[in-house]
């Protein structure tokens, strides 16, 4: 299925409301002036709020699932359905705002 293609600066957030960001972004690729975000790139999360009793706070996330048919630098593009999970809680992220022109499969 289409979605969007992910950027730096898209929205990504732990099912708890902590901000995710892109370890790797490419340096090839850009959308709306933003580079784009590959598939096997690390995701750090800061402000979880999950405390430690709970299992949390999440403090990193791994895409399982990228684009088929759209790579950059041999590698899949993250989409706006993409899926990934969170360490140590094992739940999974929302990508919430992402841009609106550029879409991939």
């Amino acid at each position: 299925m289409p979605g969007f293609l992910l950027h730096q600066n898209a929205t990504v957030q732990c099912a708890h409301q902590g901000r995710a960001q892109p370890g790797i972004v490419s340096t090839k690729v850009f959308v709306g002036g933003q580079p784009i975000v590959t598939q096997p790139g690390p995701w750090t999360i800061a402000g979880c709020p999950l405390v430690p009793q709970a299992g949390g706070p999440c403090v990193t996330a791994s895409f399982t699932s990228g684009a088929t048919r759209v790579f950059a630098t041999g590698q899949p593009v993250l989409l706006l359905d993409s899926q990934a999970t969170c360490a140590p809680t094992g739940v999974p992220v929302v990508v919430t705002v992402t841009q609106t022109r550029v879409t991939g499969t």
